[in-house]
């Protein structure tokens, strides 16, 4: 028995009690094992210490202490020091101005080089990445929402709060709005005429829509393209076609508009006829819009090898039936291939079967084979059906020497449109002056197979010069754009293309033809040459308004007569075709594969600066619409059955986007702050903009 401080002695504890204390110990215990296997992830960064002052966690990285084990010391107080923890190394504090140091990768998108870079976490820029990411890459807008992505995030930079898909949608066009307005000063400060290329199509929701791909070479003589608008339109008719392009031409701000490739659709004609008489009434064009119309080449020549193709002899069945053998079956496939190896034929062409609507996969197809001719011959001792089922088919077998001998005269002969084909196709080079030599050479060809021998190809020679001459063989009717380039190229001048037209023209037509190339070039100088004293006058009387201090009445009449001046100089010193002349009596340039014909107008350019002017525009003009019809892959990819909900505008802003991020960038375009403030003023406005978010909500099913 014991006593307490009262003097009042204890009561014994009974078993029961006893064992109840027992019981709650055991109890305590547990849970504290318990808390101890489910303890908090913040332990991973303190150490637990036992110290006279009581239990302290103490921080692994700067030893900073606290106090812990209470119920009032939770682990909120460690997660928030592990958070501003300076010596955390997943820590960049906002106050520091330290950055973290890294290795930039070998493979940058700019084309850069690896090497030494820093950075900092900015949730801002890895937001625009993202957008960069989905637009280049044409991403679902939810792949921003897949559990993969999001792990993926928290591992690389658990800091970074990945936004919803519908953040994002805003994001990517908050990214088209600014690059449009990149794309406005960049044409703003061209001193160039742009040339266009548009063409229609029809997407997966039956939506039409029109895309418009502007041409030009900048102030560094750069040639660029750039898609301006991807926008729907009420039909394909040639007025609304016509409608469209002068309203997008007015929102860009563009007049100086130099020509206008399309296809060979009438209702392009009508759209021309309506632009020519609006760029007229601008009083921009150039020879009241007589050259504004430039046919697309590769439509031109498909439709006269097709015309052509319509008269194929048997030999191209036999190749096809053949071919359509072999690759009905992947057992007969392999063995061929094995033929192919026996033959030792060291060739990458494999068989491919054609559409006979497509005459450039006719040519591939008779190309292909033609190479791999003995691995057939010894196909057909090896398969016995091989020449039982083609007897079936045509009643004749395998394909014999002479059926070999003319699909190899006709391959020859295709493959001079395919060369034209591919080198007219280029959007990213001049390529203008090159399609006139390759016409010269089709010309040539078809010239000589008109009086060939060979009753087949002659027959279907004619059929192709019928077409030929329905564009390019009336001196009337024909652009003579495609001759002036020529005359512009350094290499070749005038003299090169009058005696080329008598090679391939009759000399009637010819000589009517080179008169018109001579009076058309001297005119297009003529009025450059005007155009050029205008703004040399305009240039000169901003420069006195620019001036710090204004310009008295007696210092006015001295600028005046100082500009009259100059322009009585420049018609004294001889005719005003001096510089025309000067250039065309030069000696030619060296005609070498590497030639450059922009570097050298860029070195040239001030030795003859109204001839360069025309160079300049007119070596811009494509020669094809492929760089409109290429957007309607881009289209159909964005617009593809899973994603069909997207509005016009939003579609505009993909594709437009995509072109302007991937392509390359424009050199040194220095921006005024005003500008730039102007740029975040309207992005704010317009990014945030009710009419613009909820089109940009629409595409979230």
């Amino acid at each position: 028995m014991t006593t307490n401080v009262g003097g009042v002695p204890d009561q014994p504890q009974s078993e029961h009690e006893t064992d109840q204390v027992s019981q709650n110990q055991k109890k305590e215990q547990g849970a504290k094992r318990k808390r101890m296997k489910e303890r908090s992830e913040v332990w991973e960064h303190f150490d637990k210490e036992d110290l006279p002052s009581g239990m302290q966690a103490i921080c692994k990285y700067c030893g900073m202490s606290y106090k812990c084990g209470a119920k009032k010391n939770g682990s909120s107080v460690l997660w928030a020091h592990i958070t501003r923890c300076r010596k955390y190394p997943f820590n960049t504090p906002k106050d520091s101005k330290q950055s973290l140091l890294s290795f930039k990768s070998a493979k940058e998108p700019s084309g850069g080089t690896s090497g030494l870079t820093y950075h900092k976490f900015d949730a801002g820029s890895i937001r625009k990445a993202l957008s960069f990411m989905v637009i280049v890459d044409e991403l679902p807008f939810k792949f921003v929402e897949g559990i993969g992505f999001r792990h993926f995030c928290g591992v690389i930079e658990p800091r970074f709060n990945v936004p919803s898909r519908i953040t994002v949608a805003k994001d990517c066009f908050e990214t088209y709005l600014t690059e449009k307005r990149k794309m406005k000063n960049v044409l703003k400060r061209c001193n160039s005429r742009v040339s266009l290329t548009t063409d229609t199509w029809t997407s997966i929701q039956q939506i039409n829509y029109m895309c418009l791909t502007v041409h030009f070479i900048d102030n560094n003589w750069k040639l660029h393209k750039r898609i301006l608008n991807f926008c729907p339109i009420s039909s394909h008719k040639g007025d609304d076609i016509g409608k469209e392009i002068e309203k997008c031409l007015l929102d860009w701000g563009l007049e100086n508009v130099m020509y206008i490739t399309v296809d060979n659709a009438s209702s392009n004609d009508t759209a021309i006829g309506y632009m020519r008489r609006k760029i007229s009434g601008w009083k921009t064009g150039v020879l009241k819009g007589r050259f504004l119309h430039m046919r697309c080449v590769a439509h031109i020549v498909n439709l006269v090898v097709s015309d052509g193709l319509k008269t194929v002899n048997e030999s191209v069945q036999h190749v096809r039936h053949v071919v359509r053998f072999i690759k009905q079956s992947p057992a007969r496939l392999q063995r061929f291939k094995k033929c192919v190896l026996d033959e030792k034929i060291n060739t990458k062409k494999g068989l491919c079967l054609d559409v006979p609507t497509r005459w450039n996969s006719t040519y591939l197809m008779l190309n292909a084979a033609i190479e791999l001719q003995d691995a057939f011959e010894r196909y057909s001792g090896e398969d016995p059906h091989y020449v039982v089922d083609l007897n079936e088919r045509d009643g004749k077998g395998s394909p014999d020497s002479d059926d070999w001998n003319n699909v190899r005269r006709l391959s020859e002969f295709l493959q001079a449109f395919y060369d034209l084909t591919l080198h007219v196709y280029g959007s990213l080079y001049v390529s203008l002056n090159l399609f006139f030599h390759e016409l010269v050479s089709v010309a040539v060809l078809m010239k000589d197979l008109v009086s060939s021998d060979d009753v087949d190809m002659c027959l279907m020679a004619c059929r192709m010069k019928e077409k030929y001459e329905k564009y390019w063989g009336d001196p009337e009717k024909i652009n003579l754009l495609i001759f002036i380039v020529v005359v512009l190229d350094p290499r070749y001048k005038l003299d090169y293309v009058e005696w080329m037209i008598t090679e391939i023209y009759d000399p009637i037509v010819a000589s009517k033809l080179v008169d018109n190339v001579k009076v058309a070039l001297n005119a297009l100088y003529e009025e450059y040459r005007v155009s050029s004293g205008n703004d040399v006058n305009r240039e000169e009387v901003s420069s006195s308004k620019d001036g710090k201090t204004p310009l008295s009445p007696k210092h006015k009449k001295i600028e005046v007569l100082k500009i009259k001046y100059k322009k009585h100089k420049c018609e004294r010193d001889g005719d005003a075709k001096i510089e025309l002349d000067k250039y065309l009596e030069e000696d030619t340039a060296e005609d070498i594969d590497e030639f450059d014909i922009l570097s050298w107008w860029k070195f040239n350019c001030s030795r003859f600066p109204t001839v360069g002017r025309i160079a300049r525009d007119v070596l811009a003009v494509p020669v094809s619409t492929v760089a409109s019809e290429s957007a309607f892959s881009t289209g159909g990819r964005v617009l593809d059955q899973f994603r069909s909900s997207l509005t016009p505008r939003v579609v505009e802003g993909l594709v437009c986007a995509q072109n302007w991020l991937r392509a390359s960038p424009f050199p040194s375009i220095e921006e005024c702050l005003e500008e730039v403030e102007l740029l975040e003023e309207d992005l704010k406005n317009m990014a945030v903009g009710d009419d613009d978010i909820d089109e940009v909500l629409e595409i979230i099913d």
